[in-house]
């Protein structure tokens, strides 16, 4: 073989070799906090994470784009006293959504979560301590804070906790997500969300909707925490606006397919 033809061979082969390695890199997930990026109004956003990406471990952050249909979840650390107006709030519309509870919450607020079972939300897995599980590499460490959760909700209420669970902060890793998996886990990201969280700054009502509303898509998961005592005050409101755009409200069940 000619000395050209060779160093064309090898050139060929470097291209193959780079493409290749790219393609696993960019299928790979990087431990990190989860983050969207919205390019247009009333469009679905971009995951750091791809939907066939998350697939693979049984997790997602978005439905059926093609469908007008909203999943609605909490979050909720500890009880800030907006959570029995949120239930009131969603049992006018009909509306059953997913709550991501810690352990302190389910210790010192019981007849709420009983109150949600018993109303048809989802009481779901947010880890017992609320850590960055990230750094749990332990598969027994990791395992625990989920397992202890469970066993305290079925104390509490009596039922086994749908396997459905949201990373604390959203901090993931690829090794998490798969001991999740492995557990029978579901992991629910999110599509949709904004700061509504710190109570000392809390939105104005007209600051929420301007960003809810213009960022609602089909199929959104959407994150809102019923600490929030703007989001207590506008879910009437906001539910209302929402159905007036044609949407209902889907399970994590219906997320899923299962």
């Amino acid at each position: 073989m000619r000395k050209r033809d060779l160093i064309i061979l090898f050139a060929a082969l470097a291209v193959a070799i780079a493409v290749a390695i790219g393609i696993f890199r960019g299928s790979a997930l990087e431990t990190g906090s989860w983050g969207l990026s919205f390019r247009q109004e009333g469009a679905a956003p971009i995951g750091n994470a791809g939907v066939d990406q998350l697939k693979q471990y049984d997790a997602a952050y978005i439905g059926d784009t093609s469908e007008k249909v909203l999943y609605l979840t909490f979050d909720a650390g500890y009880e800030n006293g907006c959570t029995e107006q949120i239930l009131g709030t969603l049992k006018k519309h009909d509306v059953k959504a997913a709550f991501f509870l810690v352990g302190n919450y389910i210790e010192k607020n019981a007849d709420l979560v009983r109150r949600m079972a018993e109303e048809g939300h989802t009481v779901a897995n947010h880890t017992m301590h609320h850590y960055d599980m990230s750094k749990l590499s332990d598969k027994a460490a990791f395992s625990k804070e989920l397992t202890d959760l469970e066993a305290l909700y079925k104390e509490t209420t009596g039922l086994d906790m749908p396997k459905y669970y949201r990373p604390p902060q959203g901090i993931y890793s690829e090794e998490n997500l798969q001991m999740a998996k492995e557990m029978g886990y579901r992991t629910v990201f999110w599509s949709l969300a904004y700061v509504d969280w710190n109570n000392d700054s809390q939105p104005t009502a007209e600051q929420a909707f301007s960003k809810l509303l213009p960022r609602t898509h089909d199929g959104a998961v959407v994150l809102l925490h019923s600490t929030s005592k703007t989001n207590a005050e506008i879910l009437d409101q906001l539910l209302t606006k929402w159905e007036e755009m044609g949407y209902r409200f889907g399970t994590l069940e219906e997320l899923f397919g299962a």
